[in-house]
């Protein structure tokens, strides 16, 4: 694509003069808008006051809820949407939500984001949580049918799954997994950081009880703010974090306490507001721009950068699955990734390195102590993924 549109959201984009970015999987270059809204809020606080400013954008800030359960499908309704300080603040709020006992089981998957696999291992730890990790399928992702057998165990309290992991292009079967989930009537929690953004997502389909997300990553917001679908279901059974504060809950006696009725029960009094106005911003562009737009130009990149590795000598892409997302990563015999992320960098190019301990299980199996990640997004160019595959083959002629 090289007509109006690309040249619509590059002009949107003033990262695009200066870097060659392929960390849309890292952190995203934010549209003009989406700064300009920073920006503004902040100047306003500056001018009249932090609380007299949020006070005079409420109505901004009240849409912003809508503009995120649009995201997110039609069974999404603002009421299900709490803002939060990242992903992984939405998963602790979440995870929290339930008052885990020893032997109590979690059925997770292989390829989790580090965090959720450290915060799992510190549950096992401290509360004598059970952890299980169902199989793979023989294409990589979970196999919806190995977390059926782990989840009928009576026991069993929560189902996770990243959706797509931080480490590679797999796209988990976030799907088939839901469909367990609710047959079994066991809650699940789905790992969205990598998704939104990237292409479509609808709730209804996942049947999920509760989903992560971040603005910095393929849904182009600020870093610093992200936020937690909480379904009608989850509400409904009263379900709320274990460190509820005034934002979540009424003090009503001295001994009692009221939850809010909504997924605000999950958010703290305390608001960096700009960057909320900034997500909200990036969730309306991300509408502007089209999902299924983004998704369908940012996985042809990824699909050319991949063949366009593929074709290195000593360069082994990674990525498992039968459709890998817009995430690509590879090996480099004889580099460590991150000398070549420096030297990438040098050129102006941004990518970073997935190290073997962010992925303990996924990395094992392949045998790979680093790879470079790279991750495209619709406002990339043809030929910016081209000067990425010549820069790499390069490099590794360098090493022959």
């Amino acid at each position: 694509m090289n007509g109006a549109p690309l040249a619509a959201w590059r002009a949107d984009t003033p990262g695009c003069t200066l870097r060659n970015h392929l960390n849309n999987a890292g952190a995203a270059l934010m549209p003009q808008s989406v700064s300009a809204t920073i920006a503004d809020h902040l100047q306003l606080e500056s001018e009249i006051g932090g609380y007299e400013a949020a006070d005079a954008r409420a109505d901004a800030i009240e849409e912003v809820y809508h503009g995120l359960a649009a995201l997110l499908g039609s069974q999404a309704r603002s009421d299900n949407i709490a803002v939060t300080g990242s992903a992984t603040a939405s998963f602790i709020q979440a995870i929290t939500s339930f008052d885990f006992e020893p032997g109590d089981v979690i059925v997770t998957t292989r390829c989790d984001y580090t965090s959720y696999q450290i915060q799992f291992l510190a549950l096992h730890k401290r509360l004598g949580v059970v952890v299980r990790h169902a199989d793979d399928l023989p294409e990589g992702g979970v196999d919806p049918a190995s977390v059926r057998a782990l989840a009928r165990d009576p026991r069993c309290r929560l189902v996770h799954v990243s959706w797509v992991p931080t480490s590679s292009g797999l796209v988990q079967d976030a799907e088939g997994v839901g469909e367990v989930c609710e047959a079994l009537g066991v809650p699940y929690l789905v790992d969205a950081c990598q998704a939104v953004g990237q292409f479509p997502i609808d709730v209804g389909r996942l049947r999920c009880d509760y989903l992560t997300a971040t603005a910095r990553k393929f849904l182009r917001g600020p870093r610093g703010v992200g936020f937690l679908y909480a379904s009608d279901r989850a509400l409904e059974r009263g379900d709320h974090p274990l460190f509820v504060d005034m934002r979540g809950a009424e003090w009503t006696k001295v001994d009692a306490y009221r939850i809010a009725s909504t997924a605000k029960r999950y958010e703290d009094w305390e608001f960096p507001y700009a960057l909320v106005l900034g997500l909200g911003e990036a969730a309306r562009y991300a509408e502007r721009v089209g999902i299924d737009v983004a998704s369908t130009r940012a996985l042809g990149l990824a699909r050319r950068l991949r063949q366009g590795l593929s074709a290195i000598p000593g360069v082994r892409p990674l990525d498992e699955g039968r459709d890998p997302c817009a995430i690509v990563t590879a090996e480099m015999e004889g580099w460590d990734a991150q000398d070549v992320v420096g030297e990438l960098a040098a050129r102006r190019i941004n990518c970073v390195a997935s190290l073997r301990w962010f992925s303990q299980y996924d990395f094992a199996h392949k045998g790979v102590e680093t790879a470079v990640r790279l991750s495209p997004h619709y406002y990339n160019t043809e030929e910016e993924i081209d000067q990425a595959v010549g820069v790499i083959s390069e490099l590794m002629e360098v090493r022959a």
